[in-house]
């Protein structure tokens, strides 16, 4: 099971990369590991001296009381205080760095999520990259024509 954020890589150009454990209840742990956890649009926020989770949704798992679930809560992230002080410390010195979660996945019966240090793109760098990648496709498309004849 692994769930990916397929804006990540359209809209940002990855620095760095990080694994962090994430706080859940149990009914929400069972929700992901059936592969319903949304990462579009979340970001992630370093707030003192500790990292969260923000904008991801989790349904409600179809099991669970639904009674006062908030599935776009804000949710704390566990990573070493050493990995986040040279995050904190690289996105103050850099304008336009940030923090994006690229996927979550199992590992050993603990949930991960995969999270970078990334630059964001411009519409004119989203739209070159998209370009080059029809290109590639298409040269892709033409050999495997010339190989068949």
């Amino acid at each position: 099971m692994k769930i990916i954020n397929r804006k990540f890589h359209r809209d940002y150009q990855e620095l760095e990369k990080y694994e962090a454990g994430i706080v859940l209840t149990g009914a929400e742990v069972k929700a992901v590991r059936q592969g319903r956890l949304k990462l579009n649009d979340s970001f992630i926020k370093i707030i003192g001296g500790e990292v969260y989770l923000v904008n991801a949704q989790i349904p409600v798992y179809q099991y669970a009381r639904a009674a006062g679930y908030d599935d776009k809560r804000t949710r704390k992230l566990l990573m070493h205080s050493k990995e986040i002080l040279r995050l904190k410390t690289k996105i103050q010195a850099a304008a336009g760095l940030t923090v994006v979660p690229i996927s979550c996945y199992n590992k050993h019966g603990v949930l991960k999520l995969e999270v970078a240090l990334a630059k964001g793109r411009s519409t004119i760098g989203k739209k070159r990259l998209e370009k080059a990648r029809d290109i590639k496709r298409e040269q892709q498309r033409e050999v495997k024509e010339y190989v068949k004849n």
